[in-house]
């Protein structure tokens, strides 16, 4: 190995400097939210530049999940993720591969109109309109059938699809394998980066989803984990609490005084956050492979 110069080092180490300062730009923002969801409100209201809770509590989420919607909120965001991303990625698969197919007729005229709706869309009252028209109010297939097809990934799917050797879909039709047999066994287990990549793309958009609940369903079993924080957070459930005191008061306001607007604010982003966070390490190598393969490749 040869010696660094005097140059050499001074570069490495403004490097090195600006990819910390960077790092700990990016990373504060969302460390000081944690910090300050477990907090007290009044020492957060004190202001000041903060790296641990001054004085924790845990007030703040146990002012959220007191609220008996949380729960099946969680329930439904994960069933609306699970299934979402699962009938997502596989008809945006299939509706790909056969995009690829070189005798599908009008395949030009699909590849058009599939871009027109990727710059035009109806508006809010008409899709409201054809939402209601097909039975999907107060539905929680409104969270699925609606955004089944994603044109952007099925770019993606049909751009990987048609760099993979032809050898290969035409060696499973020797072997008897239809179109089915083909995608199922051949092309999607060769597609693994953009599979995964384009999964987690499709679950982080509908786990933070929260307008068409507020929109489509008036049944709250039905609410997602984003709707239900973000009626918490407006609904001021402090000072519904604090009102709805009785004997205790003196003690319970005390208590409650420890939570602020704020301080509640960053305890329901960590929340609706955290949960969708902790799925990146697992598919993170996936990304550049992924994404980069499917969408340079033409």
């Amino acid at each position: 190995m040869r010696r660094l110069s005097a140059g050499d080092r001074t570069l490495l180490i403004v490097n090195y400097t600006l990819l910390a300062l960077f790092t700990f730009s990016t990373f504060y923002p969302f460390w000081n939210a944690l910090v300050i969801s477990f907090n007290t409100g009044q020492d957060t209201s004190l202001g000041g530049v903060t790296f641990w809770p001054r004085a924790f509590t845990t007030e703040n989420y146990d002012i959220i999940f007191k609220d008996d919607r949380l729960l099946n909120a969680f329930g439904i965001s994960v069933a609306r993720t699970v299934v979402g991303t699962f009938a997502s990625v596989l008809a945006t698969a299939v509706f790909s591969y056969g995009m690829t197919l070189p005798g599908l007729m009008g395949r030009k005229f699909y590849m058009i109109f599939c871009m027109i709706t990727m710059y035009f869309g109806g508006g809010l009252i008409p899709t409201y309109l054809l939402i209601r028209d097909i039975g999907l109010m107060n539905s929680f297939w409104v969270y699925i059938v609606p955004v089944l097809i994603n044109v952007w990934n099925m770019i993606i799917f049909r751009t990987f699809f048609k760099s993979l050797p032809e050898g290969l879909q035409e060696a499973a039709k020797i072997d008897g394998a239809g179109h089915w047999g083909t995608l199922l066994r051949v092309v999607l287990p060769l597609s693994g980066p953009v599979v995964a990549t384009l999964s987690l793309f499709t679950a982080v958009a509908q786990w933070n989803e929260w307008f068409y609940a507020s929109i489509y369903i008036q049944n709250e079993k039905l609410l997602p984990v984003q709707t239900v924080l973000r009626q918490i957070l407006n609904s001021n459930i402090v000072t519904e609490n604090v009102s709805a005191l009785d004997a205790g008061a003196q003690a319970a306001l005390g208590k409650m005084q420890k939570v602020t607007s704020k301080s509640l604010s960053m305890a329901v982003m960590m929340v609706a956050t955290l949960p969708i966070v902790c799925v990146y390490p697992f598919v993170q190598k996936h990304f550049v492979k992924g994404v980069l393969v499917g969408s340079l490749k033409e």
